[in-house]
């Protein structure tokens, strides 16, 4: 154990209560990231510099996309983090189920949601499904950086074992110090997806439908895969495999793979309509 250990901030995971009602930095950090994510998302649809001319979406498309695209994060999330982590207790407690405020999100299941309210909601108005699918993904990184901001506050997910200068004792987590590796993801998968995503759009990526779909599976699954080598495996999983690998990483694989797929077949909105 190093000489000098961080201790664990001591953080209220309950931001308010009134009584029985209590606003916890979980649920703060969805909602403002969802608001946040539709006013950047607004921005972009405004912008006709962005798209060399008038977006293939009105900003009052999206408006009515949120309330479809937040059922699609909440449900997907839940049902992915029910079958894929964890099917065998919720299997024995099936109404724990639908105790969201206990947490127990799949980022890999959200994204399905997400991608069916994509497809559901563009085939429902007429739009494209790749640029609506451009400008989500466009705003996700401000959302997954509040969730591992909030994954930290609430002290789970904490990462492995190390000797590191920054590492921390958490509660819950032994007597071990660890990697913050929820920090680690909120850097990865939020400040620089996001950077990355942001200089591509100014660079003219959404001419290019599905180019920044692609982008964001390909990077989200490259930083959330490297930063597996830091964070702690979910005790009823462990490692997979026989190895090194984790759900996350092999959950990781195909969205790298559909990602390189949409960049290289992301064509000009032009030459799209003309085949």
């Amino acid at each position: 154990m190093p000489f000098y250990v961080i201790p664990f901030p001591a953080f209220d995971p309950v931001l308010v209560q009134i009584g029985p009602f209590a606003v916890r930095w979980y649920a703060l950090a969805y909602i403002v990231g969802i608001m946040a994510g539709w006013l950047y998302a607004r921005a972009l649809v405004r912008s006709e510099t962005l798209w060399g001319g008038q977006a293939p979406l009105k900003v009052i498309d999206f408006d009515d996309f949120v309330l479809w695209v937040t059922l699609g994060i909440i449900l997907g999330g839940r049902i992915g983090y029910v079958l894929l982590y964890n099917p065998g207790y919720f299997a024995a407690h099936p109404l724990e189920t639908f105790q969201l405020w206990k947490g127990g999100m799949s980022f890999h299941g959200g994204f399905l949601g997400c991608v069916l309210a994509v497809v559901l909601f563009a085939r429902h108005r007429g739009l494209s499904i790749l640029s609506l699918g451009d400008i989500t993904c466009a705003a996700a990184p401000i959302g997954l950086f509040l969730g591992r901001i909030a994954n930290f506050i609430n002290a789970e997910l904490w990462g492995r074992p190390s000797d590191v200068p920054w590492a921390m004792l958490f509660p819950g987590g032994g007597p071990l110090p660890r990697h913050p590796s929820q920090l680690y993801e909120a850097t990865l998968e939020g400040l620089v997806l996001f950077a990355v995503l942001a200089y591509m759009i100014r660079a003219g990526a959404l001419k290019r439908p599905g180019m920044i779909t692609g982008a964001f599976a390909l990077g989200y699954g490259i930083a959330r895969s490297f930063c597996e080598f830091f964070r702690e495996p979910d005790p009823q999983l462990g490692f997979l495999l026989g190895g090194n690998l984790t759900m996350g990483m092999l959950l990781s694989l195909p969205l790298m793979l559909a990602g390189i797929a949409f960049i290289v077949a992301a064509r000009p909105a032009d030459a799209q309509r003309q085949s």
